[in-house]
């Protein structure tokens, strides 16, 4: 089967780029496509079946089984050996257009999401104004980029301007909200007021007053990263050395590290049924933090050397003025104690989810040596190191996602009816969701070491994108960009600028 992939692959690269006249043009909705012969994994969690047909037209899913049309589709795709998957909801991404004073094409960015199998992103925090400028063009087709739910950022402040901007936010077409940090009469505001309007709220919770059983007593949507969870379960206060301040991010991470240890089992497991009972989903950015415990894989990752744009390497230096730039003087035992957090917190996660709780997917790229989509990609092999199947790390990657946007009776799954955001990998992920991955993966043919997979058509809307050729112009944006970095225009700034903290905070 590996071997089929390889060749099925190198036939839709050169269809792609002007061979098959059947087979679709890279960017271009045909008015029917169809996908032979694929293994499809539904989404919802139940096991793949196939091979079989999926009939697209125009941007909807129109039939999934064996195609016996009597009229040819304008375009078709051999998917023989290969699995369809449901498009990947990143429930956790910035649009960030600079990185460390240098100017990032949008283009770089949504053609990595794109790259990676993400049709849909909830963009948190970013500069609302341009984000809803990009979701419309995204809505309409005007640029290759996934569907957009923009939750802008609220930080603390007087409960009632709180009150007033939530207001102001939701009539200029916000989908919903992100908040940060807030005290507990602040968060009671924004909450009651957004659930007042039918506006869904998710919070990265920081080092303060409140936990996630405020989130649980408020009804809010979702919690980001882990903040708020192990706070809950402590016993009294989290023991911070007396030199410790907050405002340095190298004490913020080192002490971040030292969390979940410190957590009471027995309240854990209370809060973690709060969490449930509250219907509270958790999205945990696993992969943000992974630099935490393992410096060295974090700057070495092989990608880098081909697609790490000259923004983004500058703004992972070591450096305070950069958000989440903190390892200055980093140690083996902060790795060590971080190692120790992960297994703490992936048992929480996966106690969580085995409670009925539900666990989504997402990535907070753009800091703490993390790129677009690939760090998405990291972050669901980390769900399958915290015990979760593979099966299971796709639902939560689409439609647990969707439901989560309450979008679910439209988006997340591979069903007839349904809008038409797709993904289409060479060989099965199942057995390796390395194989996901648009550089590919080394496998083993017959004792042999063999590079293959990748995702070879990601769709969004009914768009066909090529990901071999998605892939090639963000190569030629960072040759680009490294021969001649632009600075970036004011304004410009993503989620946590160059030294806010909205973000992968600690």
């Amino acid at each position: 089967m590996a071997t089929a992939a390889i060749t099925s692959f190198l036939l839709a690269f050169a269809a792609a780029v002007g061979g098959d006249p059947t087979a679709p043009s890279h960017g271009i909705r045909p008015d029917t496509l169809l996908l032979r012969d694929v293994m499809v994994v539904r989404g919802n969690g139940t096991p793949p079946f196939g091979p079989t047909d999926v009939l697209l037209r125009g941007n909807q899913i129109e039939s999934v089984g064996k195609f016996a049309g009597k009229e040819a589709p304008a375009a078709e795709i051999d998917g023989s050996g290969k699995y369809l998957l449901p498009g990947f909801f990143n429930l956790h991404g910035h649009i960030q257009e600079e990185r460390a004073g240098i100017a990032i094409e949008n283009e770089y960015q949504f053609s990595l999401w794109l790259a990676c199998g993400i049709t849909s992103v909830r963009d948190v925090g970013s500069p609302f104004d341009r984000s809803l400028e990009l979701r419309a063009q995204s809505a309409s087709g005007a640029i290759a980029a996934p569907r957009f739910w923009i939750y802008p950022f609220l930080n603390n402040g007087k409960p009632e301007a709180l009150r007033q901007q939530v207001r102001e936010l939701k009539q200029k077409g916000a989908d919903g909200l992100k908040l940060f940090s807030m005290d507990r009469d602040a968060l009671d505001a924004v909450v009651g007021e957004a659930k007042a309007l039918g506006l869904p709220t998710t919070i990265h919770m920081g080092v303060e007053e409140t936990t996630v059983l405020d989130c649980c007593r408020l009804g809010m949507t979702s919690i980001e990263h882990w903040y708020g969870v192990p706070d809950a379960a402590l016993v009294g206060l989290q023991r911070f050395p007396p030199d410790f301040s907050h405002s340095n991010e190298i004490d913020r991470f080192r002490w971040a590290g030292r969390l979940w240890r410190e957590a009471d089992a027995t309240r854990l497991e209370t809060v973690l049924r709060a969490m449930v009972d509250a219907k509270l989903a958790w999205d945990p950015t696993l992969a943000i933090y992974e630099a935490s415990r393992d410096l060295t894989r974090a700057q070495n990752q092989p990608w880098f050397r081909d697609h790490l744009h000259p923004g983004l390497a500058k703004f992972f230096e070591p450096d305070l003025a950069s958000h989440g730039s903190y390892f200055i003087g980093w140690t083996s035992t902060d790795e060590a104690y971080w190692r120790e957090n992960y297994r703490i917190w992936m048992a929480a996660v996966k106690r969580f989810a085995d409670l009925g709780g539900t666990v989504t997917c997402g990535e907070d790229a753009g800091f703490i040596y993390q790129m677009y989509g690939f760090g998405y990609l990291r972050e669901l092999e980390l769900h399958e190191e915290a015990g979760f199947t593979p099966l299971e790390v796709l639902k939560q990657a689409t439609v647990d996602g969707a439901r989560v946007l309450g979008v679910d009776a439209s988006l997340g799954r591979i069903r007839a009816g349904h809008l038409a955001d797709l993904v289409l990998v060479n060989g099965n992920p199942l057995d390796n969701l390395r194989l996901l991955y648009p550089t590919g993966a080394d496998i083993e043919v017959d004792g042999r070491p063999v590079h293959a997979g990748g995702i070879e058509w990601t769709i969004k809307d009914g768009i066909p994108y090529h990901g071999p050729t998605l892939l090639e112009r963000v190569r030629a944006i960072v040759a680009e960009a490294r021969r001649a970095p632009k600075p970036a225009a004011p304004g410009t700034g993503g989620a946590g600028g160059t030294g806010g903290g909205c973000c992968a905070g600690g």
